[in-house]
């Protein structure tokens, strides 16, 4: 089988010219060897065949980088080739500007080889880990470009579970399959609520009033829903209040429980009826935390 050099047979010498170089190119080739001006002439017949054939391929950009590949093997190395050795001789036979094209030799293939596996992190806050989403995340690959996946976290994962993505790890050898990547979930707590295994834990804040007396409250779980609490009389802070079932997810689609913590908060400023009625207080209270 013979390979055309296309770009000698319109008389340039690279493969590195423009569209329009070729267009040029193509028409002064074509005139040179156009029938009305070569009656007779057998070989100009062939050669505008050639011509109109190189101009076919080499004017279409995607036909023309396919082409480019076989040339810059079969022609491309040669000439660098010649430069290097400054060897007129060593020419390739031709038939019209084209080279005998050698088979390419197969080289023997080793065992394949699977690529290694990868693992890196994610953080997500604990409304996402609650909910699920869908996350984007970007990576390097080992050419050092940019990989961007989109990972879909289940809702109710856990913490420090990893999320498996079949063959985005490195790539493999001898035509192995690429490795896996593992990308590890980190829960990070918010300022209302923390995780910790299936229970979700929060502060609520109450008032003086509130701790002596006695008071039901209402107060909202990780998946907004209002719940009514008993505040006993006598609350000290630190004092927890749990409500079954409005904790984290579990496997068994149950949910672990919502744990509060109570902290009695004192007004920093008082009205002027305020502050009597905690001196009127202050004289009748024989409490005093400091002997109890």
């Amino acid at each position: 089988m013979v390979f055309k050099d296309y770009y000698k047979i319109l008389g340039l010498e690279t493969n590195r010219v423009s569209l329009d170089d070729i267009k040029v190119a193509y028409r002064g080739a074509a005139k040179k060897y156009h029938p009305d001006l070569n009656v007779g002439n057998e070989l100009a017949e062939e050669r505008i065949k050639d011509i109109n054939e190189a101009y076919k391929i080499l004017s279409i950009p995607s036909q023309k980088k396919k082409y480019d590949r076989k040339w810059n093997y079969y022609i491309g190395s040669k000439n660098r080739l010649f430069e290097k050795n400054g060897n007129s001789k060593e020419v390739l036979r031709n038939m019209f500007f084209g080279v005998e094209e050698k088979p390419i030799e197969k080289k023997p293939k080793g065992k394949k080889i699977k690529g290694a596996d990868v693992e890196t992190s994610m953080s997500v806050n604990l409304y996402e880990a609650f909910y699920g989403l869908e996350k984007k995340i970007s990576l390097k690959t080992p050419n050092g470009g940019i990989k961007n996946l989109t990972v879909a976290i289940p809702e109710g994962i856990r913490q420090g579970e990893k999320i498996r993505l079949i063959a985005q790890g490195k790539p493999g050898e001898n035509g192995g399959k690429p490795g896996d990547l593992f990308i590890k979930i980190n829960i990070q707590d918010n300022n209302r609520y923390r995780l910790k295994g299936n229970n979700i834990y929060t502060k609520l804040k109450i008032t003086p009033w509130e701790a002596a007396l006695g008071r039901r409250v209402t107060i909202k779980s990780i998946d907004n829903e209002e719940s009514k609490i008993y505040i006993p009389q006598g609350t000290q802070s630190g004092d927890v209040v749990t409500i079954p079932g409005k904790g984290y997810k579990k496997r068994n689609n149950e949910r672990g429980n919502l744990i509060i913590e109570l902290r009695i908060v004192v007004p920093r400023s008082l009205t002027d009826k305020e502050k009597e009625l905690f001196q009127k207080l202050d004289k009748v209270s024989k409490f005093n935390p400091r002997e109890a």
